[in-house]
Parts: structure tokens; C-alpha cells; sequence
């Protein structure tokens, strides 16, 4: 292996027909960044997006680089820029240029093979997806993947695809004092030292009562790092709540009941087992997945008799260990559109599954696209994203 350091900043070997910059020098660029993985970037793209939206038409999207993908035709597409393409519509942008470079989990140890053969062609996809996503757009959305050094191991980190792109960087943490002000330190000074702009900062998932003394304070502390506080999201628990579709996909579970009409049901609280039989319809309500086995008839059949009663509709149950009810429960059961899912597993391992979902927007989340449009009207001032491309524009060479 070729131990020579390379960089896409650094372009004297690569090949010169290759391009090794964007030609576009005039679409205002505005990178997304976060301080770890999932504290919010895509939520605060979206928002970014649609508030844009209300002084121009011409914005794009892209995601230089993706970790997490979905099949689209032949191509590997990360999953966000399929979902921004939905709820905006993209169609004058192809989901390729959306969704340039993808990498598995092997793709690091091949790119360390031959670094110098890998990185010319990434840096020049991305260049060219770059330049096809912004044609003709006043503003174009750049969501990093996870924090500023994200893809470091294969020379294309947050803050080195910033550079090449020439974005000035938004940077996305989770709501707090201290703690927020530490990882925002570390995560600004791989752009710093890159003289990559962080022009300025989302603090996101902030407990209601405390929303206002973080903007107070982080407010302060961030001055110290000569950075603004472009607003505090709220916790919105609706936002971080999977669907059941998305639980049977994470736990391999299987639909027994009520699949058609319950996909997109939303889970903000489990219940294991509830007490006795006598108790448990005090659970049965929006919101709330019972997990249990299918010996449990009482819990089903509990939540047959509450059905009927808008306020005693539950979410879903969840049977463990395989144990399917009799056939006069499913009877019972397919008269209703209760959700009711198996898995073959014990109730530690469907538990332990579901707490190692990661809760993302899906394309068919209508319903939290609405949310988030309103809390990025309620929260966020986007006045000074515009002002900072008025104050010093792209500065291309």
C-alpha cells in the first residue's frame, strides 16, 4: 500500500481530466452538520429547505456522501435524499446527483489499499453531482453524515467535502449548556482548520421548560466561539417515535393483524407484560405497544372488548417466543384492525432490538414533515443564514 498522504486539497498526482472542484461559483451553499450522529440534521435540512422556500423556488439538495442507502432501480441511493426528494418534489434534479457517493462497511479497507487510485474518482463524483444538483438554484442544501470528521478514514470527511464544495457550515446539537458548547468546540475546528465558515448553530431536542435558559445560555457560551445561536428546537416526542413498520423491519417480527390500516402507527411508550388480567386494559390506549406472548389471551382479548372506545384503542401488541393464540382469538381479532405482531424471539430480545432503533423521517412521514415546518417557524430565524452569504459571498477561485 501507497503510504503517500493524499487529499483531494492536495491534487498535484491525480489526473488531470478529472475535475478536482465544482464549476458552479455562483448557488449559495449551506452545509448541515451535526456534532454526533443522529442529533438532527436531516430534520434541520428539511427545515432549512422549506423556509428557503418562502423567498425562492430554486434550492437544491444534496448528500455528498451516504452511509445509510436504499435500492433505487439498479443505483444505491442514500435514504435521505430519497426523502427529500419526496417531500419536495426534486424532479428537476436526478436522485443520483442527489446521492453521489455511497460506502458500505468494506469500503474503507479497499480505499486504503490504493488511496491515490479511490479518491480522485470520489472527489470527482461528487464534484459533478455537485454541479448538476445546483444548476440554476439560488441555494443548495449540503447534509453532511454524521460529525465534522465523518469519513475522515476515507479522505473525505464533513470538513474536507465542505472546502471542496466552498459551503458555509451549519452545525446541529443536541440541546444543552456545557456538554453543547464542548462538542460544538471540537466539531468547529476541523472546519476552522480548513477556513471553512460555521456561520452558525441549531441546538435541537431541548426539554420544554429548559428551552429558554439554553437559548440564554448556550446563547452566551457561543459567543465565545464567535458563533450565533440560530435557534433551540423543542423536543417534539411524535418527531423520535418509530411506526410499527419500522419496528417489524429492526426485529424481524411478522404482521399476525391490522397490517393495512396500522403501518404508520406511531409507539411513544412499551409496556412489558402488563400486571394482571384484571389491570392490563388500564394500558390500552394511542401510543402505547404491549409486548407479551401469545399466551397472554387475556391482553388480547382486553383489547378486543376496549376497541370500540376511541380512547382504549391501543397501538400494537407485540407477542414473543412464537406462541400464536388460539383460533378463536384470531377470529376474534381479524373482525378488528388491532395491530398484532410476532416474533419467534423472547421478549429481552425484541426489547433490546427496539431499543437499538435509530428513529429517522421516512418518506411517507406526512405527518412529521408538518411538525417540523412548524417548529423551524416557531424556533429558527433563517434572517441570518441569508445575511451571511450578503456579508461575504462565495468566494470561488
Amino acid at each position: 500500500m501507497n503510504e503517500e498522504s493524499y487529499s483531494p486539497f492536495s491534487l498535484n498526482d491525480m489526473d488531470k481530466s478529472l475535475l478536482t472542484a465544482p464549476k458552479n461559483t455562483r448557488t449559495k451553499r449551506i452545509f448541515v452538520a451535526g456534532t454526533r450522529m443522529n442529533q438532527g440534521k436531516t430534520t434541520c435540512s428539511l427545515g432549512i429547505f422549506n423556509a428557503l422556500s418562502k423567498i425562492t423556488n430554486r434550492i437544491g439538495y444534496i448528500k455528498p456522501l451516504g452511509q445509510r442507502f436504499v435500492t433505487v432501480g439498479e443505483m444505491k441511493v442514500d435514504e435521505d435524499s430519497v426523502l427529500l426528494d419526496r417531500f419536495f418534489n426534486l424532479s428537476n434534479i436526478p436522485i443520483k446527483a442527489m446521492s453521489p457517493v455511497t460506502v458500505d462497511s468494506g469500503y474503507t479497507r479497499k480505499y486504503l489499499e490504493d488511496p491515490k487510485h479511490e479518491l480522485p474518482h470520489k472527489v470527482d463524483e461528487i464534484c459533478r453531482a455537485f454541479d448538476r444538483a445546483s444548476f440554476d438554484k439560488d441555494y443548495i442544501i449540503i447534509e453532511g453524515s454524521g460529525h465534522a470528521g465523518v469519513g475522515a478514514c476515507i479522505g473525505l470527511s464533513n470538513a474536507e467535502i465542505a472546502k471542496l464544495l466552498n459551503a458555509k457550515v451549519i452545525l446541529v446539537a443536541e440541546a444543552g449548556v456545557g456538554s453543547a458548547i464542548d462538542e460544538i468546540y471540537l466539531n468547529k475546528a476541523p472546519f476552522d482548520q480548513l477556513k471553512v465558515p460555521v456561520i452558525g448553530v441549531i441546538l435541537n431536542k431541548a426539554l420544554g421548560d429548559k428551552k429558554e435558559m439554553i437559548r440564554d445560555y448556550a446563547g452566551k457560551g457561543l459567543r465565545t466561539l464567535n458563533v450565533d445561536l440560530l435557534g433551540v428546537l423543542p423536543l417534539k416526542p411524535l418527531l423520535h417515535a418509530p411506526n410499527l413498520s419500522q419496528l417489524i423491519n429492526e426485529t424481524g417480527g411478522t404482521w399476525l393483524n391490522g397490517e393495512k390500516t396500522a403501518k404508520n402507527e406511531r409507539i411513544t411508550q412499551i409496556v412489558i407484560g402488563p400486571m394482571t388480567p384484571t389491570g392490563n386494559t388500564d394500558y390500552m390506549k394511542r401510543g402505547v405497544l404491549i409486548l407479551a406472548t401469545g399466551a397472554r389471551e387475556d391482553i388480547l382479548e382486553g383489547a378486543v372488548s376496549c376497541n370500540n372506545e376511541p380512547d382504549k384503542q391501543v397501538s400494537g401488541i407485540f407477542l414473543t417466543n412464537g406462541v400464536r393464540p388460539r383460533q378463536e382469538i384470531m377470529e376474534m381479532l381479524s373482525k378488528t384492525d388491532i395491530p398484532v405482531i410476532i416474533s419467534e424471539d423472547d421478549g429481552y430480545k425484541v426489547m433490546s432490538r427496539i431499543n437499538k432503533v435509530s428513529v429517522k423521517t421516512q418518506p411517507q412521514d406526512d405527518d412529521k414533515f408538518e411538525m417540523i415546518n412548524d417548529l423551524f417557524r416557531e424556533n429558527i430565524t433563517i434572517q441570518p443564514i441569508i445575511d451571511a452569504f450578503e456579508k461575504t459571498p462565495n468566494t470561488v477561485a
